[in-house]
């Protein structure tokens, strides 16, 4: 081809390219997305930067090399390594003490730093084995058992000079109790809060209650936390928090607490749905859901009979046995909902009421949503933190 052809050649427009990027986003394949980035940041230099912006948007950290090859990437004294680190809205870190190579505490703040845009920050703390105790695939009581150490001074120093981070997930798989609370001191300001793992212990003595307004929480802990906890966590939380999460089923008095106290406000709720039955009927106090979820099954129909009426999205478990009548009588009767969402387990897509329930959606005007996959899911509520 010659030169004058070449140059004559047509240029992609970049904001059909960013719509690709956005696309490929949104299909939930998170491992695919890297992948076209990758392949897109060699294309030309037109495509390098927004593909290696989009690259950066999200890392994942685990090991003290990979930090140390983030922190080249991302050296402020040279243009490029300012952009890149301007980029990182979303930082995934895991402390890993276990791990000969393990990411240093002081390195990973060294990294927050280097992201002034940072805004979500998620943590995953796996603490140390005694010697000849490491046993491979050992189940989770036991590695919640291992020590993991604490923040010290210089590392607690860097984070709060950092950006200010409005959403932390912090996963804490050791015994160490103090970690979550020194991240909680240096971001008071806090969105939304994801905790699990551990459950915390309030330390002995006198805490002021945390003072975060929350708008969203999320709580996957291996043990019930205690509602000593819930109060000092949401103290500040009774008018604002708007999206609550639970990935496990809390004992009774817990679910009661958490929905007397803040099912006024509440706008989006998601709980397995597998626990006592007792709590179901308490959900019809959350006058102001316009999102519920559950995963469970055999969730039991009591749940279903007591729906709030401004119910915008429904999602829930369906197994060839699910009783699928009160459902599919909401369906019919809502002038609310607009959104389905359900997770097929075995048997659910020949539920002899599943086409009942397909051409209700139709006839109400709700989107029906269906997925085998548990983790998307998760991902379908429309309100976020």
């Amino acid at each position: 081809m010659s030169s004058a052809a070449s140059s004559s050649f047509p240029h992609m427009p970049l904001e059909l390219v960013m719509s690709f990027f956005d696309f490929a986003a949104a299909q939930g394949d998170h491992d695919a997305y890297v992948d076209l980035l990758k392949s897109c940041s060699l294309v030309c230099r037109a495509w390098s930067t927004p593909a290696q912006k989009a690259l950066f948007s999200q890392v994942t950290l685990r090991s003290q090399r990979s930090c140390e090859l983030f922190l080249n990437a991302v050296d402020r004294s040279t243009v490029h390594g300012t952009v890149l680190g301007d980029a990182v809205k979303n930082l995934r870190v895991v402390l890993d003490h276990n791990q000969p190579s393990g990411l240093h505490h002081h390195s990973f703040a060294l990294a927050v730093n280097a992201c002034p845009n940072l805004s979500e920050l998620e943590m995953s703390l796996y603490g140390c084995a005694e010697p000849g105790q490491d046993i491979v695939g050992s189940p989770d009581v036991s590695r919640l058992r291992r020590a993991a150490p604490s923040f010290d001074e210089q590392t607690l120093a860097l984070l709060k000079s950092g950006p200010k981070i409005q959403h932390l997930r912090f996963d804490n798989w050791s015994e160490n109790q103090q970690s979550i609370f020194q991240l909680l001191d240096i971001w008071p300001s806090l969105q939304s809060l994801s905790i699990g793992g551990t459950s915390p212990q309030l330390p002995q003595g006198t805490l002021p209650p945390f003072p975060a307004r929350l708008r969203g929480l999320r709580l996957n802990f291996q043990a019930n936390p205690s509602i000593d906890f819930l109060k000092w966590l949401l103290h500040h939380s009774t008018e604002s928090l708007r999206v609550l999460n639970l990935d496990r089923d809390p004992s009774f008095d817990v679910f009661e607490y958490l929905v007397n106290t803040h099912g006024q406000t509440l706008q989006s709720f998601s709980f397995p749905g597998s626990g006592s039955q007792e709590c179901l009927p308490l959900v019809s106090k959350c006058s102001h859901l316009k999102e519920l979820r559950t995963e469970n099954p055999a969730c039991s129909p009591l749940l279903f009979k007591h729906l709030p009426k401004r119910l915008q999205r429904l999602g829930f478990g369906l197994e060839r046995d699910t009783p699928l009548n009160p459902i599919l009588d909401f369906v019919k009767s809502s002038d609310s909902l607009k959104n389905l969402d359900v997770q097929l387990w075995e048997g659910g897509s020949q539920h002899n009421l599943f086409d009942s329930l397909k051409i209700a959606c139709v006839y109400r005007g709700t989107e029906l949503t269906t997925t085998s996959n548990l983790r998307r899911f998760r991902t379908l509520d429309t309100i976020k933190n």
